[in-house]
């Protein structure tokens, strides 16, 4: 693929004023951080469709530490496939060396060291001086938002959204498409959709129809014309929101993959003149993956959900040709760039670069910082209150448990007096460091939801059976189409083993509360949050209340081992860390 001839002048010359500004400022760059930013962030432009994509932030409007998965599994066909690489594989897949940036931004390796050499990553104020130095040499350049934006933190809680709405259009997203943004309900989403980005956003998604006709909700696609180039972005929101989050909040419209709609889609954009099709999508990769084989006619799919950090594209063979599927990673801590070069009505080449936010590197914006400080000033005193400090590192991610979660999980026995307490497999949430104070923001940063409450309920030990067993298959079922997001539910107090190349009804063994065989007609009590039915609204404490007065009555948390299910049959996965 041919690059234009002062590209890299350009480049360079950019590159160089932004680096001047932010030492005029007073930024600290070292000799050595100016030159990791140089090779982090020098992208020569190539092609004539510029788009960049961000995805999964979680509300996250400031600098984070956020540590990637040491288990994210693969099974069937996906086993050793990316997105499922953690550590070491997926540093080989990529031709990466361990101990860089890069390979602190995509894997769990040496966290604590790493994240205490190259700081925090993220924040929309750094984001957004990196999204300003790609689209000064990228005209016409598209950022696309693949949505759970408006929710994940205690502001865009307390604001149903609105800091998210205000940052994105400073930040200058063009196109979105949405999941966990629809949890504050029909009313609230067009409003924002209707009058915050008339004019200014195209929110878009082509699967979510009305219950009663079936009309379309959204706008399924845009056609947007780039250096004399009519390019489609097709919108995809999360197919399973009305079964992974509460239906009642979203009563009247019905989702789904809708993988015929999706092809009828990209014919009529192609029929309209569209010579790129592009797929912004919150299926999550597999599903990404698998409609690339079978809908034709998509040159890319900027995929999210999944939180994957994918630095090499897949390229899907289909009937019709073929698709780059890839994958941004999560919180803010990754742009996607992609040039394509379209020749003749075609796609002829592409280049793409997963490129990782730190905020030591960046320089912050000072239009979005003072956005940023006015939205979080009425709530600085609250966010900031100190909870207790944590003696090892407190973190998420992972198909099966986090040490945040174990924390959570904790906290639900303790204080709301169960033998077993289950915390929802969710993805988002910030990772903290050894001696770091947690704060009220830190709690809210895994809880921020619009329908937090906990329950405690009496289980019999077949239906704790049955729900573990349709989780872990929401997980990992060998059909993409049939996972319905998320990671596996995490468990307190129980423990069990999981073979997850099982048949559905076999992967969950071997449960035991205090040594002793769970009995399929006894009954225990189980505490948990996040109910989806809306006969539980209100049923006890929402979860960050739990979690608070135990925080405070422990004052230290010494490091938290998570409690893990005993695994079989996955020896050798390149998904799991040895």
């Amino acid at each position: 693929m041919g690059r234009m001839s002062n590209a890299m002048n350009l480049s360079r010359r950019e590159f160089a004023s932004v680096m001047g500004a932010a030492l005029a400022a007073g930024f600290p760059l070292r000799e050595a951080g100016a030159a990791q930013a140089a090779s982090l962030y020098e992208l020569p432009r190539s092609g004539n469709v510029h788009l960049l994509h961000m995805t999964d932030c979680h509300a996250q409007l400031l600098p984070i530490y956020f540590r990637e998965p040491s288990v994210n599994l693969g099974v069937g066909a996906m086993r050793g496939q990316a997105p499922h690489l953690v550590g070491e594989h997926l540093l080989k897949a990529a031709s990466l060396k361990s101990g860089t940036p890069e390979a602190h931004a995509l894997t769990f390796l040496n966290f604590e060291k790493a994240a205490r050499q190259y700081g925090k990553v993220g924040g929309f104020a750094h984001l957004a001086t990196l999204v300003k130095q790609l689209k000064a040499g990228r005209p016409g350049a598209l950022l696309l938002d693949g949505g759970d934006t408006w929710q994940g933190s205690a502001t865009a809680l307390w604001t149903q959204g609105q800091d998210m709405v205000d940052a994105a259009k400073l930040l200058g997203v063009d196109v979105m498409t949405g999941h966990w943004d629809f949890t504050y309900g029909e009313e609230r989403i067009k409003k924002i959709v209707e009058q915050d980005f008339a004019g200014k956003i195209d929110f878009l998604a082509q699967n979510v129809k009305t219950n009663d006709f079936g009309d379309p909700v959204f706008k399924p696609y845009v056609i947007k014309e780039m250096n004399g180039v009519p390019v489609a972005i097709v919108g995809q929101a999360f197919p399973y929101t009305p079964i992974a989050n509460p239906a009642w909040l979203t009563p009247n419209w019905s989702f789904g993959i809708r993988e015929s709609e999706m092809q009828e889609t990209v014919n009529e954009a192609r029929a309209k003149g569209a010579q790129a099709v592009v797929l912004l999508s919150h299926n999550g990769m597999d599903v990404d993956l698998k409609m690339a084989s079978r809908v034709t006619g998509i040159d890319a799919i900027l995929g999210g959900h999944t939180h994957d950090g994918v630095p090499v594209p897949v390229i899907v063979k289909n009937p019709g040709g073929q698709t780059i599927v890839t994958n941004a990673g999560s919180n803010g801590k990754f742009l996607g760039v992609l040039d394509l070069d379209v020749k003749d009505g075609k796609v002829a080449g592409f280049k793409y670069r997963l490129m990782p936010v730190f905020a030591n590197l960046l320089p912050a914006d000072a239009a979005m910082n003072e956005l940023i400080s006015k939205a979080r000033a009425p709530y600085a005193a609250k966010l900031g209150e100190t909870l207790a400090v944590t003696e090892g590192t407190l973190y998420r991610r992972g198909n099966f448990n986090g040490s945040f979660d174990q924390l959570i999980l904790d906290a639900l026995m303790n204080v709301r007096g169960a033998e077993i307490a289950f915390s929802p497999g969710f993805r988002w949430g910030t990772s903290l460091l050894p001696g770091q104070a947690i704060t009220r923001e830190h709690v809210m940063d895994q809880t921020a939801i619009s329908y937090p409450w906990t329950t405690l309920t009496d289980m019999r030990g077949d239906m704790i059976k049955t729900i573990l067993e349709d989780v872990g298959d929401n997980l990992f079922n060998p059909d993409p189409y049939y996972q319905q997001g998320g990671d596996m539910v995490r468990v307190g107090g129980l423990t069990y083993t999981c073979e997850p190349g099982a048949k559905m009804g076999e992967r969950i063994q071997d449960m035991r509360l205090g040594g002793k065989l769970i009995e399929a007609g006894k009954t225990y009590k189980v505490a948990g949050w996040a109910p989806v039915a809306e006969a539980s609204k209100n049923a006890g404490p929402p979860v960050w209340e739990v979690v608070e007065s135990y925080l405070m009555s422990h004052k230290v948390i010494k490091p938290v081992k998570p409690n893990t299910p005993k695994l079989l049959g996955t020896a050798g996965n390149p998904g799991l860390a040895a």
